[in-house]
């Protein structure tokens, strides 16, 4: 992988991790149609490092008040049912699942899931399911309605990622609007609840870059860095874009781009 190859996988990275048209497939799309070498799960694993070091940064007040709230509730009763202990609960507890599912999947996610026909169809059927959650959730909740069983089945809904296509910002959001939550509170809960397991995939995944047939460690860091540039710019615009638009853009680019992605496998004009 060269320097250009880097710019342009950081680049995509950093403008599809957030919003909800799923930046694995879209890492494993572009190659694809340039004509470039699969970077592979590892590579995706370890950029999306930097995209989760905008939203650290980008909520940095938020997560440091998150835990040392949480951490003083563990011998402080009252603080317990405050927000953002609570908070600190929902975020560690919804990670388990995915964390769980992929350790479990693994095999499965670095080979057949990186399929492009199965890609194409997540991004259909998942676009869908956020134009339904959009069109017919409540949308009345806010975060400070969060509870134990809202955070697991939001926490269970970001398993779903795990898939190339199905977008880790998206099905969090569309869990979350299903449960009656805010397009802007769904964007904001699923950025904080992406951080542990962003964070734990991409150290786990840390050790195979510049490993044999693996993308080389220079490559790497420069895609890193460019994905928390542009990502931390895609953060602040969803967020204000959420707050008073549908999420219909997004479902139509996915639905187009995978009726795309599909006649073009259909045609042979690309392999899967």
């Amino acid at each position: 992988m060269d320097v250009l190859q880097a710019t342009v996988l950081g680049i995509v990275q950093g403008l599809t991790e957030f919003l909800p048209i799923s930046s694995s497939a879209h890492l494993l799309i572009v190659p694809k149609l340039a004509g470039w070498t699969d970077p592979g799960a590892a590579f995706t694993a370890v950029i999306q490092l930097g995209t989760m070091l905008a939203v650290v940064i980008y909520f940095w007040r938020d997560i440091i008040r998150i835990f040392t709230t949480w951490l003083r509730s563990l011998w402080t009763p009252e603080l317990r049912q405050d927000l953002d202990a609570r908070m600190g609960w929902y975020i560690g507890l919804g990670t388990i699942p995915i964390g769980a599912a992929g350790l479990i999947f693994k095999d499965a996610i670095e080979g057949p899931a990186r399929n492009l026909w199965l890609n194409a169809a997540m991004l259909i059927v998942f676009g869908l399911l956020l134009l339904f959650a959009d069109q017919y959730g409540r949308k009345k909740k806010e975060v400070a309605d969060l509870n134990m069983r809202d955070g697991l089945i939001i926490g269970a809904w970001q398993m779903l990622p795990l898939i190339p296509g199905a977008s880790r910002s998206g099905s969090t959001m569309t869990g979350a609007m299903f449960l009656g939550y805010t397009r802007e509170a769904a964007a904001r809960y699923s950025f904080l609840l992406s951080i542990p397991a962003v964070i734990l995939s991409g150290l786990f995944e840390l050790r195979d870059i510049g490993d044999g047939g693996g993308v080389p460690l220079v490559p790497t860091l420069i895609a890193t860095v460019v994905s928390f540039i542009v990502g931390y710019a895609s953060i602040a615009w969803l967020l204000r874009y959420v707050a008073k638009h549908s999420t219909n853009i997004f479902v139509i680019y996915r639905v187009f781009a995978g009726t795309f992605l599909l006649t073009l496998l259909g045609l042979g004009v690309i392999s899967s």
